[in-house]
């Protein structure tokens, strides 16, 4: 049954809905703890739920006496502003309120499948159509009154089960592997606080950055040479996909470097195992290469001394961010120069001991690995196949779950 979506009746997104949960504009008064407020940060089209970045808190009397409403599960939330039409479903159970600059869409069932609309709101037609319509040059902005004009295809039940549920599964699947990396991350995060920060020995020595690895920089090929950039070619890596792939792991940015530019440029080869660290625009991205690498010059990256290895060096950085900014100089933007890397105050400890926190992080991180691999595979294989699915180009009865 090859079905094209596209070319079905459509209803103007307001009219599939049961219900808008849209709070007040202006900014809720938070506190310390209590309820936790998302938001738009929290909301983004590569993962399923909300993420919980930089939350903050309410109070009770607020969660009970600011909101008109509250998001149930199954909604879904829309970004207004910002980088509007940013989706995520709601998730049971829910444990958040919603800031403002976001709306919940609540489908009404009796005319559309909540995770049909959740795919169609992701499509490239609809997240065109909802660039093209906002407003603001400095901050775009999606008015509600323009949601009237988003038209929501409305093929048979039926067809908007198999699309839904197939871009759903993808996605749970997605998410759940997210779930155990960042489980695996916290325990080999808290580990660290507890060998080297709570119970550090008052014997180890202090030392520098350099003491740990090798500081390098890179470099940018002129970008008026064609011939020094490929599609496929040596891993060349910017803080902008550092900005785009949030991975811990990363093999190659959105464009590689030719062997001509590589040796136009003061850029070098960096080998596996490399702690990646953003140096300026902002400082702070953090990431290890999983193979031979290159960067521009955004970055102060270290390479581990074999004895203290990737482990360390990857959750030191982490730890010692703050110490990092607090170093940087710069009138237009802080930047860590490669001199104040090099001298980042740094602990020095006993070989036994690292290779203690060695020894347990080796396999969670090959762990990770696999599984943020695993992710790109069913990234791109969802997001290649629900456009055919969606243009009828595939056969939707031909889709097994």
């Amino acid at each position: 049954m090859k079905f094209n979506i596209w070319e079905c009746e459509k209803l103007p997104l307001p009219e599939v809905l049961s219900y808008i949960v849209d709070n007040r504009g202006k900014t809720v008064p938070t506190a310390e703890s209590g309820h936790i407020l998302i938001a738009t940060n929290c909301v983004r089209n590569e993962n399923l739920y909300p993420t919980y970045d930089k939350i903050r808190h309410l109070s009770e009397d607020t969660y009970q006496n600011w909101f008109r409403a509250h998001p149930l599960p199954g909604d879904i939330l829309f970004v207004c502003k910002g980088t509007p039409g940013r989706v995520c479903m709601v998730p049971d159970p829910i444990d958040f309120c919603i800031a403002q600059d976001m709306v919940a869409l609540r489908a009404n069932p009796d005319i559309i499948y909540n995770k049909f609309l959740l795919a169609v709101l992701r499509s490239y037609t609809i997240q065109h159509q909802i660039e093209q319509t906002s407003v603001g040059d400095v901050i775009p902005h999606f008015k509600k009154s323009f949601f009237a004009q988003i038209a929501i295809p409305i093929p048979d039940m039926k067809v908007q089960h198999i699309i839904g549920d197939y871009y759903f599964s993808f996605s749970d699947k997605i998410e759940l592997n997210n779930k155990i990396n960042d489980n695996l991350q916290q325990q080999a995060q808290a580990l660290f606080q507890e060998i080297f920060i709570d119970n550090a020995d008052p014997a180890w020595k202090s030392g520098t950055m350099s003491d740990l690895g090798t500081v390098v920089g890179g470099s940018t090929p002129s970008k008026s040479k064609e011939e020094y950039y490929a599609d496929k070619g040596i891993a060349w890596i910017t803080p902008k996909d550092l900005s785009v792939n949030k991975s811990k792991f990363i093999a190659h940015g959105a464009i590689d470097i030719t062997e001509l530019g590589l040796k136009n440029s003061s850029a070098s080869i960096m080998p596996e195992g490399t702690v990646l660290f953003s140096s300026r625009a902002p400082i702070g991205y953090i990431a290890i290469a999983a193979g031979e690498v290159t960067t521009n010059q955004g970055f102060k990256s270290v390479i581990p001394k074999a004895e203290i290895g990737t482990p360390f060096v990857y959750y030191f950085l982490k730890h010692n961010l703050p110490v990092i900014e607090g170093m940087a100089s710069g009138s237009t933007f802080k930047e860590i120069s490669g001199t104040a890397m090099k001298a980042v105050p740094a602990f020095i400890p006993d070989v036994d001991t690292v290779k203690k926190f060695n020894d347990f992080c080796i396999p969670v991180f090959e762990k990770q690995r696999i599984l943020e691999e695993e992710n790109q595979r069913l990234s791109a294989l969802r997001d290649a196949l629900l456009p055919k699915l969606m243009s009828g180009e595939i056969d939707v009865s031909d889709i097994q779950l």
